[in-house]
């Protein structure tokens, strides 16, 4: 099997970018908080906003439809945001 590997730092494939993205993640943040990708020296930051930019994001449909910012967040951003309302 062929790896491509957008995080040097900490061994990510583009494959499991790929499967966070799936799973939800739609920004680099929420892909960093899976995995901790961009989290070291952040120069694969605009590789994982160019995997994230090719495909559909659900939560990001569901903030079109009008269900707000809340829909893209992460489970701590969702904290912060409960938190200061």
């Amino acid at each position: 099997m062929n790896r491509v590997y957008v995080c040097n730092c900490f061994g990510v494939t583009e494959a499991q970018v790929k499967k966070h993205a799936e799973d939800g993640a739609c920004t680099p943040r929420q892909i960093a908080s899976a995995c901790k990708a961009g989290t070291d020296c952040g120069s694969c930051v605009r590789r994982i906003q160019a995997l994230l930019g090719r495909g559909a994001c659900p939560r990001r449909e569901l903030v079109d439809q009008g269900l707000g910012v809340a829909a893209l967040a992460t489970e701590p951003e969702l904290e912060q945001l409960e938190g200061a309302a």
